[in-house]
């Protein structure tokens, strides 16, 4: 499967409680961390709820 890196690049300040909950399970605890997760269901699953926070690049 392909690796996904997800980069935080906006504050979880003012967002709702399953957003900044859906951030700390995929890892990212400040703007600028990134982590690389697995191209899951699960994953894109999160990424979506939270799209508008992250960028995603895929990594080989």
């Amino acid at each position: 499967m392909s690796q996904l890196r997800i980069t935080q690049k906006k504050s979880v300040i003012s967002e709702k409680q399953n957003q900044r909950d859906t951030l700390r399970t995929l890892g990212l605890k400040k703007i600028g961390q990134s982590v690389v997760r697995e191209d899951r269901p699960e994953v894109l699953g999160m990424i979506r709820t939270v799209a508008h926070l992250v960028t995603v690049e895929e990594v080989d």
